[in-house]
């Protein structure tokens, strides 16, 4: 089959690679529809993270299970799912209490599982997925096409949104700040919003992007950096700050803006994977504020999503203003690392 290898910072290339197969009885094997680009698949493109050999990439997709393990009740051939960006069983006791990302017995796509065998990245045209039960969420139906980019973006930006409002406990009639307009930050406006916040305060100096987050729910936009930034906060706050603030960069710039724009007591949820962060401790303990979040636990909320996404109650598959087919994988990263594009949507 084809699927797409990182060979080195910026050198992305469509490759033949073996034809997944069952390897386990608590396999399934799944015919990818749609894949996509992450912000975090940036980080190695760009060299930020070091590429030492050639790897397989994409950690979101959705597809149409062709054959499942002998063990395997909860999805069968033909069935629609979506797959979170990390494989988990579910039921370990992290799983147990909503952490799926950090399963006893989990692990990330594109790599070995715990028993040495390829668990395919998600860009391509088939993946084998490990622990079947506990990490594939199907649809009743086969969706219609315009439903899917909705759906796909349940694998990681909109669960990963919903986890920054979850962390940062916003509440309806809050005022909330998003740093960030990426993805996970526009999705992170989205999930604001259905929560009830009140106002919600977008960082962001592209117009596009503004756009979509005004869609999503966003009352007002700023579009200055730091010092800048966290003065227009307190402006449009009457000097109070935000009750709570989603952080989705993962920059010290960005944290440090988060944390300067909350109020006292208020909560700052991150989800920006943290590159270089040092935290101002004093000044969280003076002013009592939090700092919540970490990786997404996406298989979590993937049911409520999916709900929500089907009855037409959220639709973030706006986040997609770029489509290629797998063949041209490598523009749908080019225009993302020059940001000429927010999300790209992979067909293989």
């Amino acid at each position: 089959m084809k699927a797409t290898i990182l060979n080195a910072p910026g050198d992305i290339r469509v490759e033949g690679v073996p034809d997944p197969t069952i390897a386990k009885p608590t396999d399934a094997l799944v015919r990818v529809t749609a894949a996509c680009v992450c912000g975090s698949d940036l980080w190695p493109y760009r060299g930020i993270n070091a590429v030492t050999e050639p790897t397989r990439i994409g950690h979101e997709f959705v597809g149409i299970v062709e054959e499942v393990g002998s063990e395997v009740r909860s999805v069968r051939a033909g069935d629609f799912v979506i797959a979170p960006f990390m494989y988990s069983d579910n039921t370990c006791p992290h799983c147990r209490v909503g952490i799926q990302s950090r399963c006893d017995h989990g692990g990330f796509w594109g790599g070995p599982d715990r028993d040495g065998i390829m668990a395919d990245g998600g860009q391509g045209e088939y993946v084998r997925v490990p622990l079947a039960d506990g990490t594939l969420v199907a649809t009743r139906d086969v969706p219609g096409d315009d439903l899917v980019p909705s759906l796909l973006s349940l694998s990681d930006v909109m669960g990963t949104g919903w986890h920054a409002a979850v962390a940062a406990q916003v509440q309806e009639g809050d005022t909330v700040v998003v740093v960030g307009d990426g993805a996970v930050g526009l999705s992170a406006v989205l999930a604001a919003a259905r929560m009830g916040a009140e106002r919600i305060i977008v960082m962001s100096r592209h117009e596009s992007r503004q756009r979509i987050a005004r869609e999503f729910g966003a009352t007002d936009v700023v579009e200055v950096r730091g010092d800048e930034a966290v003065a227009a906060v307190k402006e449009l706050t009457s000097g109070v700050g935000a009750d709570a603030v989603l952080e989705c960069v993962g920059t010290n710039e960005s944290m440090s803006t988060a944390i300067a724009v909350a109020r006292p007591g208020a909560t700052v949820g991150y989800v920006g994977v943290p590159h270089g962060i040092e935290y101002p401790v004093r000044d969280l303990f003076a002013r009592n504020v939090g700092i919540a979040g970490g990786i997404a636990p996406a298989r979590q909320y993937l049911p409520q999503l999916r709900d929500d996404v089907l009855a037409g109650a959220i639709n973030p598959g706006l986040v997609f203003d770029l489509e290629v087919p797998l063949a041209e994988v490598a523009e749908g990263y080019a225009a993302m690392d020059e940001r000429r594009a927010i999300k790209s949507l992979i067909r293989p």
